[in-house]
């Protein structure tokens, strides 16, 4: 990986289908903006999706490519859920009814062949512990859906598991901002991100040969 920097970068996503307006686009940018000493010597980057398989495909691996972080914190919208949630695997599995953003159905129901899901990491019970010292009412997750946002986690892990990838990833689903306030987002995500950057530090020096 090149230079010295931690390398962080933070996901959101565009609107889709049903949701007009996606709360995880304005909390990209908040986060993208904050100034704390704990993020001084940290390279933070974002990236908006949009709502379509064929852009993860293309973009997930030019970012992976051009930014090469080492972590990811990826948020999405889960609009039929009253809280945080901190996903804690991907499945493999993807809706054949609703369509994404561009109007593709996928034609079969899972991601690959062979497999049944793909895990996260323990660093999820870190964040779960960080997000709730805000205050939120935060939980863990074991499914992540069937649509984009899980689709998303799927190819991040599998990233996370090649030499070059990223050393750790992590996909938080937020409620609609009916039902929890931007700035509620804001506090328990730069507390994750806080959390993400130790994490990731102490990883990095787990991989550099002694």
């Amino acid at each position: 990986m090149m230079g010295d920097r931690l390398r962080i970068l933070v996901t959101g996503f565009g609107p889709f289908p049903g949701a007009p307006y996606n709360p995880t686009t304005p909390l990209v940018e908040r986060l993208l903006r904050l100034r704390r000493p704990a993020f001084g010597d940290v390279e933070l980057s974002s990236h908006i999706f949009r709502v379509t398989y064929a852009t993860v495909d293309r973009e997930l691996p030019q970012l992976l490519k051009a930014r090469q972080p080492h972590a990811l914190l990826m948020f999405g919208l889960a609009d039929r859920t009253p809280h945080l949630r901190i996903e804690t695997r991907a499945r493999n599995a993807v809706t054949t009814i609703w369509p994404d953003a561009d109007g593709t159905r996928v034609g079969k129901r899972s991601i690959v062949d062979g497999s049944d899901a793909l895990m996260f990491g323990t660093h999820t019970a870190n964040l779960l512990r960080a997000a709730l010292s805000t205050g939120i009412d935060a939980r863990a997750s074991r499914d992540a859906g069937a649509y984009l946002c899980n689709y998303l986690s799927w190819r991040a892990i599998e990233a996370t598991q090649r030499d070059d990838g990223p050393l750790l990833a992590a996909f938080v689903h937020v409620p609609l901002l009916a039902r929890i306030s931007l700035e509620e987002l804001v506090d328990a995500g730069e507390a994750m991100l806080a959390e993400l950057v130790k994490l990731t530090r102490g990883a990095v020096r787990e991989r550099v040969p002694a």
